[in-house]
Formats: structure tokens, C-alpha cells, sequence
């Protein structure tokens, strides 16, 4: 009966803690949706430097601030992962982007923001990854066969 009991208060704590998720999934459609009207806007040679395109961005800013905030307030909180390493609880690499600058396996994309609720993810970030360049590998490849001949 105490297993029981216990496990019943666990059940309703999650409940309370965690009853939102789908619903918290469903709203970063939001967040998704201005990142993207935003990059339309930017991308339209018509609108280019005009007071009305100053004015939406700025909404839009204002828009996507609140809708953080009502976020962080409810602990649902943005994944960062730049400059990170590639870590599969919580990034899905997406692409890989030749770079011998960073380390391979290092986040150099954020294609899509994560976000977790708690200590749960909600989301996982879709990112790029850094690898070496291909040229590097194939002469250390070509070099590694002629040595070999030799």
C-alpha cells in the first residue's frame, strides 16, 4: 500500500510539474513561425530600409521577448548550443559544415532552437556540426598510399 501511495504522489506531482508539455511543445510553433516571418521580411528586396520593414521587425522583437519571458516564467527554457560540443541529449546534428577553425563535433549551426521544460527537453536544437575538410583527409590519405609503395 505504501509503494502504492507513493507511487500515486509521484504521478500527481508530474502531473502538475509536467502537464503542460504537449501544449508547451505545440507553442514553440510560435516562436518557429516569427523567426521565419522575420527572415521573409529581411530577404524582400521591396522592403529594404524602409521605415515600414524598421517598424515590423521591431514588433516582432517585442513579440518574441514576451513570448521568451511567458516561457522562462513556466521554466521552459532555450537550449544554447553554439560554439558547444554535439551532445545527443539535447542537439540533433542536422548537417555537417566543413570547418578546420573548430574542433569536429563542435555546434557552428543552430538550424532550429531547442528548448527544455524543467529538466525534461522538450525539443531537441537541430544544428550543424563542424568536420575537416574533406581536401585534408584526402592527402593525408594519398600520402599515407605513397609512403606505402615505397
Amino acid at each position: 500500500m505504501e509503494n502504492q501511495r507513493r507511487r500515486f504522489e509521484k504521478e500527481k506531482e508530474d502531473a502538475f510539474e509536467y502537464g503542460g508539455f504537449s501544449f508547451a511543445r505545440e507553442a514553440l510553433n510560435l516562436i518557429d513561425n516569427l523567426e521565419r516571418s522575420k527572415q521573409i521580411l529581411l530577404n524582400d528586396e521591396t522592403l529594404k530600409d524602409t521605415k515600414a520593414l524598421k517598424k515590423t521587425l521591431e514588433h516582432f522583437d517585442i513579440i518574441n521577448k514576451d513570448l521568451i519571458s511567458i516561457f522562462s516564467k513556466n521554466k521552459i527554457e532555450p537550449i544554447e548550443c553554439l560554439n558547444k560540443k554535439l551532445d545527443p541529449n539535447f542537439h540533433q546534428a542536422m548537417i555537417e559544415i566543413e570547418d578546420d577553425q573548430k574542433e569536429p563535433g563542435t555546434i557552428v549551426q543552430e538550424i532550429q532552437k531547442g528548448f527544455t521544460i524543467k529538466d525534461r527537453l522538450l525539443r531537441p536544437a537541430l544544428v550543424g556540426v563542424a568536420k575537416k575538410s574533406e581536401k585534408k583527409e584526402e592527402k593525408n590519405e594519398e600520402n599515407k598510399e605513397n609512403s606505402g609503395d615505397k
